[in-house]
């Protein structure tokens, strides 16, 4: 593999891209992050970072590299390698095509642009002198479960700060949403159609439970809201059930996802939907239905004036770059990350609307721009100059 100058980001990125690693979890085949993390590991080493390849699952190995002066202050660096499927792209997914100033390809904003340009801002802050150290991480599977970021915590990793170079278009990225999912099973029962007096309807019922929910999105959570995310929500994601025209459905499932600002906790959501359930019972006596908690990853949100934000902000005034704070609107590894102890911050190139789409892109200029960046963000935060 043709060797990548030191701190090029771009060239780095033409690297990542141009290697499939579709996440095995979502994509049935597909080969994983393996070849792409030793393909970077090997770049990092030529770049004289100190490299560790560790797994979190078979064959799915994180990339952990250090560069700098262990035992003072530290800053991490976090990204993932997987991506999702390519089906109906409308352009090649993994050819890493430039044109117009960008370059396409799955992956490219979500989120390799963001590892290229931390890998090499790294590499950069290094040759200036560092007062302390950067640990680069990318990580596997965090378009699933986020194993990589769970086992690079259990292992553990600490630094002061982080930042999560997921696609933000350049703004601050402090806070993101968390979500529940939860599955409802209604038990009715099965009759003929024509047999109202003894058939019980467990669709109808699903649907009772869909206007109260509604009725809990109108009347609550559109008033409970964070100055960065907005509202709190709830949608249905999937409704299945009944076997004919003629046949009163016996069963049905409801799932639904419920978007948790910082805060909310699975307890409060999953108390609220309690109370759907029973005031719908007391509505209708038939109601049978097993409320389940499928799985929750939490919010995440540091204060503006935490040290990591205000550092970041001075970066990009030094940069030149507009300051601008928004709210992530995906979930993020930052969540996991602030939970264990380090404060973390979404900040990186790209537009998140362009990930998982039919066609994906990043612009070159705001991976350069990015770097730059995040190079005096290392600088002056591991020599101590923003406290």
């Amino acid at each position: 593999m043709t060797s990548i100058p030191s701190g090029d980001p771009v060239a780095l990125l033409r690297q990542l891209v141009r290697i499939d690693s579709r996440n095995p979890s979502l994509v049935n085949g597909a080969e994983g992050e393996g070849p792409v993390a030793h393909a970077l590991a090997a770049t990092l080493r030529d770049w004289g970072f100190a490299v560790s390849l560790a797994e979190a699952a078979p064959g799915r190995p994180n990339v952990v590299a250090r560069i700098g002066r262990p035992g003072g202050r530290t800053l991490l660096f976090n990204g993932h390698l997987d991506v999702v499927g390519v089906e109906g792209m409308r352009h090649a997914p993994f050819d890493a095509e430039e044109r117009d100033g960008q370059l396409f390809g799955r992956g490219s904003a979500d989120m390799k642009g963001g590892v290229a340009a931390m890998c090499a801002a790294a590499a950069r802050a290094a040759r200036q002198g560092l007062g302390g150290e950067i640990i680069v991480t990318a990580v596997v599977d965090e378009e699933y479960e986020s194993l990589g970021t769970r086992a690079l915590v259990a292992s553990g990793v600490r630094a002061d700060a982080a930042i999560v170079t997921e696609p933000t278009r350049l703004a601050v990225n402090p806070a993101h949403r968390g979500f529940v999912w939860a599955e409802l099973d209604f038990r009715g029962r099965a009759a003929h159609g024509s047999r109202y007096d003894i058939g019980i309807d467990a669709i109808r019922h699903a649907g009772l439970v869909l206007a109260a929910f509604d009725q809990l999105q109108r009347e609550v959570l559109d008033r409970r809201t964070h100055p960065l995310l907005g509202h709190a929500s709830l949608h249905a994601a999937t409704i299945a059930g009944g076997t004919g025209w003629s046949t009163y459905p016996e069963r049905c499932t409801l799932r639904v996802e419920r978007r948790t600002l910082p805060g909310e906790t699975t307890e409060q959501v999953m108390r609220e939907f309690e109370e759907v359930r029973q005031r719908v019972a007391a509505y209708d006596a038939t109601l049978d239905v097993t409320l389940r908690h499928v799985l929750t990853q939490g919010p995440s949100d540091v204060p503006a004036g935490a040290p990591i934000v205000r550092a970041l902000e001075e970066a990009m005034r030094a940069e030149g770059e507009s300051v601008l704070h928004e709210g992530m609107s995906a979930w993020t590894d930052a969540a996991i990350l602030n939970d264990a102890g380090i404060p973390a911050i979404c900040y990186g190139p790209g537009d998140i609307s362009l990930a998982h789409a039919d066609e994906e892109w990043v612009p070159l200029d705001e991976v350069e721009r990015a770097t730059r960046v995040l190079t005096r963000l290392a600088h002056d935060w591991l020599r101590g100059e923003v406290a």
